[in-house]
């Protein structure tokens, strides 16, 4: 059955806020009436062999309810935000031309951002030109290519750290290959946001009434995290050889402050065990940043419907408000 009006729904909000359990609740109560599929919005859950960091749903979950944009990349590759709003549009399109609903699930942010807003019509990324950029930055160094950034597109450089080798690149990238510098990228939108497949009013946000509350969620989890071995995880992904520190899957909460502490312990005296109480109270610290920055991008989305999390009945709370939305005319 065709059902290309079906809307498209999503169930956002801070990292540990229930999103998983909360979509997969409303996935089991429509599936009687309304088969769902859930597209993940989580650049980590994109990145295969990065499974505990990233509290990726279990394959039993997944087999529950259909789960796409998981395990796409080695964490090798990037996965840019322009590539998630052009596979993200397809699968919905796809998705709705199966009669389900598609469910939009996570917390990234600039994800959502891009999907809503629209993005900026930047070149595609260009392997031999990064090559290129990467063999400068071993001989030269990225403070050199930095001060290079300056002298071409000084708004950028201007707010990059001269270590920032990931958006030193990536600006340097699209300077040599279109002639202009990122800056002037951000003038304009190619994908406007009247074409976007989701607004924001369609966003359900779970948030926190107390933030105390979400602490000791984050705290919990990441305790979760290193039972399962997640330090195991990390030290396999480090035994590769290929991957390192300034990847951005590298980059993600909780491996980040992994990999430094496998750092700190193979630079230390030989037989010095691994500092997991600095790790812990390390990681604990930026998921709360990154908590606070997902909810601060959250609140400037005025029209979003927001599910206090806290509360003790919050998922029953979610599902009537996305029953409540499917029965609406809009």
């Amino acid at each position: 059955m065709n059902k290309p009006n079906l809307p498209c729904l999503a169930i956002t909000g801070p990292t540990a806020s229930g999103k998983t359990a909360g979509a997969l609740a409303v996935a089991a109560v429509l599936a009687r009436h309304l088969p769902v599929e859930i597209i993940s919005v989580d650049s980590a859950l994109v990145y295969r062999g990065m499974d505990i960091g990233s509290a990726k749903p279990t394959a039993q979950e997944r087999a529950a309810v259909a789960h796409h944009l998981i395990d796409i990349r080695d964490p090798l590759h990037a996965y840019s935000a322009a590539e998630f709003v052009r596979d993200a549009t397809q699968l919905i399109a796809e998705i709705r031309a199966r009669g389900a609903l598609p469910l939009l699930v996570g917390g990234t942010m600039l994800y959502f951002k891009a999907l809503i807003d629209g993005i900026d019509d930047m070149p595609a990324a260009d392997p031999a030109v990064r090559a290129q950029i990467e063999a400068q930055a071993l001989e030269r160094g990225w403070p050199a290519l930095h001060a290079n950034l300056a002298q071409i597109d000084p708004i950028t450089a201007a707010r990059l750290a001269p270590a920032d080798s990931q958006r030193i690149q990536r600006a340097l990238e699209v300077w040599q290959i279109s002639g202009r510098p990122l800056s002037s990228f951000h003038t304009s939108k190619t994908i406007a946001a009247s074409a976007s497949p989701i607004r924001a009013r369609d966003l359900f946000s779970l948030e926190p009434q107390d933030r105390a509350w979400l602490h000791e969620r984050i705290a919990l989890r990441f305790d979760s995290m290193l039972q399962q071995d997640f330090i195991d995880e990390v030290r396999q992904l480090r035994a590769r050889g290929d991957l390192h520190p300034d990847l951005p899957s590298m980059r993600c909460v909780g491996y980040r402050q992994a990999w430094q502490a496998l750092d700190a312990q193979a630079a230390a005296a030989h037989g010095t065990p691994l500092d997991t109480t600095e790790l812990r109270e390390r990681g604990i610290i930026a998921t709360r940043q990154l908590a606070k920055r997902q909810v601060t991008w959250l609140r400037s989305m005025t029209e979003r419907q927001v599910i206090a999390c806290d509360h003790s009945n919050a998922t029953a709370q979610l599902v009537q408000a996305v029953l409540q939305r499917l029965d609406s005319k809009e």
